[in-house]
């Protein structure tokens, strides 16, 4: 499992757009399996889970986004992987993980 935490400035349906789009046209096997959206008020917050194809692993892995914009505060985005392993007891080969989690850092 990897994760990658920011901070982010702009608009929050822009920058959710801008993941989706990105994600979804970065690898042809990538595909948006589950979402869901809440408000408050002011605030907001998405989810997002994709998955796409590891090559290099053989298997696919998954990635979960959640954009959260509080009514007064900036944008939070907290992204994990998973399922990049081989392995039954331990963690082998997470290459696949890494460079689903690095690509969402290239679009943002």
């Amino acid at each position: 499992m990897a994760k990658l935490e920011k901070n982010l400035s702009g608009d929050f349906y822009s920058i959710l757009r801008k993941i989706e789009d990105g994600i979804l046209n970065g690898s042809y096997t990538a595909s948006l399996e589950e979402k869901s959206d809440y408000s408050d008020g002011k605030s907001r917050c998405s989810i997002r889970v994709f998955e796409r194809y590891s090559a290099f692993g053989g298997n696919r892995v998954s990635l979960s986004v959640t954009l959260y914009k509080p009514e007064n505060g900036s944008i939070k985005l907290c992204a994990v992987t998973s399922g990049g392993s081989t392995a039954m007891f331990f963690k082998l080969n997470t290459f696949g993980e890494d460079a689903f989690l690095e690509k969402l850092n290239e679009i943002l």
